[in-house]
């Protein structure tokens, strides 16, 4: 039976009897979920949705007529004319026994209190058990995020079936026989020494207490709870804020379009960086004769050095004051503004507008141009859309994914566990990257090519599809133009000639490529591996060639998916936060699309696309712009050769920069101006599958920080622009009125729904998970083949830096590690700079795991800890770049992809040598003292 025919078999409805009435239940749903439905409350613990039924600890067994024994409903599904009672006498007996005895072994301990247990034995009035209690076994407090009670287990098996089914983390086992049997953490280790990730899934699916949050935080009681959704990573997951005294207890997850109430570590427990002690809650301002300069030290709790407090009116004046000076001066030329992906929409919209009509400039960028600008810049050239085609979650009706360039499971941990989920049942994972990543385990094939030679191993799986005579001939007619070119150019590229060149055997290559091509469904996801180099538009290219010649898009389980980086980064850039387009990704020098928001905003706009990030800051250097105005991004830490960054920022003659915390970018600031974190404000954000979220306010900011949109507001003011926003939905109505996209989508839908996912064009409208279908949003109709040639990265190693530096991130920290280096367990989990080098390295330079390294390109060098890691090829070292004491971006090389002009972070050639300074930590805090309380 194929996959259509047992959904719909699932779906259709019975009608039986329940409690004496009618009802109607579907084929696929257990009896539990229909008497839920129909507001029949059967009590349970071993049933959770979302995780499979496992019948075992029989609370929730039901009579049916005619049967002899009791059912469980939670496994039970229902049949024409059955006759279900859920509150007979024989049943409620049952319910009350299994829930007496399970309650016999419950400690009477504020983690149990209020539990599921608790509360099922209170609804059904199960008195002081009558029979003795098991032998307890001592708690594990080991882990700084959970505490593990399992004085408090009954053995349901939810934290195992969330952990191994849902997550697929495999960490949490089912071990012993008889009274001696018990979960367990790897081989029965404490569970601060195995290797749990912290997703705390088993936490939220635990029903007695037995797995709660370490620290007491269980035994609060919230106040209050508010809906938004995380503000880390692109897929975007709803959660649950519990809030008490306007601080965050504790987060769960919530049942939206992404996650489906997962978590990951991040989302789970980086939230406390809100109330961090570092939070801004005054405006800066510099203290005359204080200098700048590139080599400085930053010590966000001994800033009174260096800034002095002032009013906001004061901040505001002279922040506007100062770019005012030189717009008048030297011209909207002169000026740039970096807005955030960690933003709202219509922070975004609202700060782009401000630098194009109060600047004068399109020289307006964000972080998007350091992940997948050049991605979006061959889509664009091919499609003319630079967003996904399908959601992360189409791999489950995919037969073929080729995951290339990208390691969700520490950058989109969520979406991870839906590509583990899907290679579960059958669905066949190509995972290609020089790393081995932890998908690599369950992949069908794993393809460990070296380090930037992706277009020689995608123009020779594109060889084998021409040359064998898997083009989807039809396809490539209708819908496609260019094709000759791109046959011509694969001709050489034959898995032969590439196998020495990308070290993956010419037989493996053909094999993974004729996969691809003749599944029934073959879907393309790629991350940042893949885009930061300087063939990264030409790698994208490839990509977007393999989909359009075996007709793999357009359909469900298909198409091209790279997956963003930031909460927001879809978002921002849709919003028009790039230098040469405008919101929905109209360009700046298209005479129409410029008249369009000329007549939307009142005043004229420039022409000419602006410069990108690393180009203002280069002309920052060279003292062609003298003034900047940055929102929530921190380019001294996140900037390529961040030396070089630091000396431009250092040298404007106007710096303002609006954060939460004091960053690195923030100490080189004239004006600092303090805003808010993503709790304390209202807005949506736009995740990597084109839905459009909105985030609801949870807590009040701290002392005089306000919201960034306030801020952006006054800004403009005080550059002459007479605007009067009040609320986030005034924008976003404006939005809707210049971006057709989103025309569809109300504020007021956003608010009953949560989520909508784009293109909606029109009320009512359900919105597009799929696009591309009929035809490609180009002028003809037609995407277009663009063949790519081999190009080396910028720098190759040689015998004075003979390995490769790859940099990226780690799982339980975000980016420049801001907020989560300020989130206590996340800082408690990976406090240390870390460079992860193969076993066989650290031999040959005679370092010990653990030993400190240096590691040095042409540009500076770092002190950090090795850590041996096989997933590292050799030759290779791989340095996460959130940690401001080893900066990996000092590193880095600042060259150029000449389409996207994004710079090459994944290949420098840098030498490591053992021994250097001892890191010295950064003083954020948290999480020391929390590694301190957790104990083996």
């Amino acid at each position: 039976m194929d996959r259509m025919t047992s959904t719909q078999t699932a779906a259709m409805p019975v009608e039986f009897k329940l409690n004496g009435r009618t009802v109607v239940g579907r084929a696929g749903e257990p009896i539990l979920e229909t008497a839920r439905a129909h507001g029949v409350e059967i009590p349970h613990l071993c049933y959770k949705p979302g995780l499979r039924p496992d019948g075992n600890c029989r609370a929730c067994v039901v009579e049916i007529k005619g049967e002899r024994v009791l059912a469980p409903s939670c496994c039970r599904y229902p049949q024409a004319g059955m006759e279900v009672s859920t509150d007979s006498a024989r049943a409620r007996a049952s319910q009350k026994m299994v829930l007496e005895l399970l309650l016999s072994d419950m400690p009477e301990r504020a983690y149990t209190l209020g539990s599921e247990l608790d509360r099922w034995a209170k609804t059904l009035e199960v008195g002081k058990p009558r029979f003795p209690a098991r032998t307890r076994p001592a708690a594990d407090l080991s882990h700084p995020a959970i505490a593990v009670n399992l004085d408090a287990c009954i053995q349901c098996t939810r934290c195992l079936r969330a952990c191994r089914e849902e997550q697929v983390n495999d960490v949490i086992g089912y071990a012993f026989r008889g009274e001696r049997s018990k979960i367990v953490f790897d081989f029965d280790d404490p569970m601060g020494r195995s290797t749990c990730v912290a997703c705390g899934e088993c936490v939220q699916a635990c029903p007695t207490g037995a797995l709660a949050p370490a620290r007491g935080v269980a035994l609060q009681q919230a106040e209050k709870t508010v809906d938004s959704v995380c503000p880390y990573c692109g897929v975007g997951c709803q959660l649950t804020y519990h809030v008490k005294d306007n601080k965050i207890l504790y987060v769960q997850g919530r049942d939206g379009p992404a996650n489906r109430g997962r978590l990951c570590v991040k989302g789970r427990y980086g939230f406390d960086y809100a109330h961090h002690r570092q939070r801004l809650t005054k405006p800066l301002v510099r203290r005359p004769g204080v200098p700048k300069s590139a080599d400085f030290g930053v010590d966000p709790d001994n800033w009174r050095e260096v800034f002095r407090e002032a009013s906001w009116d004061e901040a505001l004046d002279l922040a506007a004051g100062g770019l005012k000076r030189i717009l008048e001066r030297d011209g909207g030329g002169a000026l740039a503004g970096f807005g955030s992906a960690k933003g709202t929409n219509e922070e975004a919209y609202l700060f782009q507008k401000l630098v194009r009509t109060g600047f004068g400039t399109n020289n307006v960028d964000h972080c998007t141009r350091l992940c997948h600008a050049s991605s979006v810049a061959a889509l664009m050239e091919g499609i003319n859309s630079g967003a996904v085609s399908n959601p992360v979650r189409d791999v489950a009706q995919a037969d073929v994914v080729l995951l290339i360039g990208s390691n969700p499971t520490v950058n989109h941990p969520v979406a991870a566990t839906w590509m583990k989920n899907a290679m579960e049942r059958g669905t066949r994972f190509v995972v290609a990257d020089p790393r081995r990543t932890e998908l690599a385990r369950l992949a069908w094939r794993f393809l460990q090519f070296n380090a930037d030679t992706d277009v020689a191993l995608l123009n020779a799986m594109l060889h084998t599809i021409v040359t064998e005579g898997l083009v989807n001939e039809a396809f490539v007619r209708d819908r496609t133009s260019g094709y000759e070119e791109l046959q011509e150019n694969v001709a050489r590229f034959s898995p032969e000639a590439m196998a020495p060149v990308c070290g993956i055997p010419a037989e493996a290559i053909r094999e993974a490529a004729r996969a691809y091509a003749t599944s029934r469904a073959s879907m393309i996801l790629w991350g940042m591996g893949v885009s930061q180099h300087v063939h990264g538009t030409d790698n994208a290219r490839c990509l977007i060639a393999l989909a359009l010649a075996t007709g793999q898009i357009g359909r469900p389980g298909t198409g091209l998916h790279p997956l963003r980086g930031q909460n927001n980064v879809q978002g921002a850039s849709d919003s028009g936060l790039i230098p040469m387009v405008l919101p929905n990704y109209q360009r700046v020098d298209d005479p129409e699309a410029r008249a369009r928001f000329e007549r939307l905003w009142g005043a004229v706009l420039d022409p000419k696309p602006g410069l990108t990030v690393v180009e203002i800051v280069n002309a920052a250097c060279e003292g062609k712009i003298r003034g900047m105005y940055i929102m929530g991004e921190n380019p001294a830490l996140s900037d390529p050769d961040a030396h070089h960054a630091r000396a431009g920022l250092a040298s404007l003659e106007q710096l303002v920069v609006q954060d939460i915390f004091l960053t690195e970018t923030a100490y080189l600031a004239d004006v600092v101006l303090p805003a808010t974190a993503w709790p304390e404000k209202v807005g949506t954000v736009t995740n990597t599958d084109r839905l459009v979220q909105l985030g609801r306010k949870a807590l009040a900011p701290p002392g005089e920080a306000r919201e960034d949109l306030w801020i952006i507001v006054e800004m403009a003011k005080r550059l002459g622009l007479a605007w009067a926003y009040a609320h986030p939905r005034e924008v976003f109505d404006e939005m809707r009125r210049g971006m057709d996209s989103i025309a569809g989508i109300t504020w007021e839908r956003l608010e009953r729904d949560s989520a909508v996912t784009y293109p909606c064009e029109h009320e009512g409208d359900p919105g597009q998970p799929v696009v591309f279908v009929e035809r490609f949003p180009t002028a003809t109709g037609r995407a277009k083949f663009v063949p790519a040639d081999l190009i080396p990265a910028d720098e190759r190693p040689d015998k004075r830096y003979p390995m490769v530096l790859i940099t990226g991130r780690q799982l339980e920290h975000w980016h420049t590690g801001a907020m989560t280096r300020r989130a206590g367990v996340l800082d408690a989990l990976e406090p240390e700079p870390v460079a992860s080098l193969h076993p066989l390295d650290l031999d040959r330079l005679r370092v010990g795991a653990g030993e400190v390294v240096t590691v040095e390109s042409r540009r500076g060098k770092i002190s950090l800890y090795a850590r041996a890691e096989e997933a590292t090829p050799q030759g290779a070292v791989f340095i996460p770049f959130c940690y401001y004491e080893a900066a990996a971006n000092t590193l880095t090389n600042p060259a150029l992809d000449p389409f996207g002009k994004i710079p090459e972070f994944k290949y420098c050639a840098v030498r490591v040598t053992r021994g250097g300074p001892t890191p010295v930590r950064a003083s954020y805090g948290g999480g020391q003292a929390l590694a301190a309380q957790a104990r083996p």
